[in-house]
């Protein structure tokens, strides 16, 4: 059974950083792409970053694209989400979520094709 379990969330003034951790069991995790969304109340679920296997195609939504960074690491089976310069719109529960894909393109770092999914951690950002 798959299992993604997100740590690392909190409350931060805006301008402040935090550190966002996945951690995957239960899948090859090299196999997989991975991603994080978020969902802030009342609205839909959106995409934030995702990263590909090997960690060289990347890609983020255009409002985090120079404030977060997205890496992971294979051999701990967890990828990481640096959010730095944050913002109150950034304040939601962040998703880690992975896709199997086994190639490093543009075409596999999207918002679509999920399989999984973890609980979410709460990120909240104080004006």
């Amino acid at each position: 059974q798959v299992h993604l379990v997100e740590s690392g969330g909190g409350l931060v003034q805006a301008g402040g950083s935090l550190k966002l951790t996945c951690s995957a069991s239960g899948l090859t995790f090299i196999n997989y792409a991975m991603g994080w969304f978020r969902q802030a109340p009342g609205k839909e679920r959106e995409f934030v970053a995702a990263i590909a296997w090997r960690g060289m195609s990347l890609h983020f939504r255009d409002s985090v694209r120079d404030r977060f960074t997205i890496w992971r690491d294979n051999t701990r089976d967890t990828v990481y989400l640096q959010m730095t310069n944050l913002k109150p719109d950034d304040t939601a529960v962040y998703y880690c979520a992975a896709k199997y894909a086994r190639k490093e393109h543009i075409s596999v770092v999207t918002g679509r094709g999920y399989t999984y999914f973890g609980q979410g951690t709460q990120v909240t950002v104080s004006s």
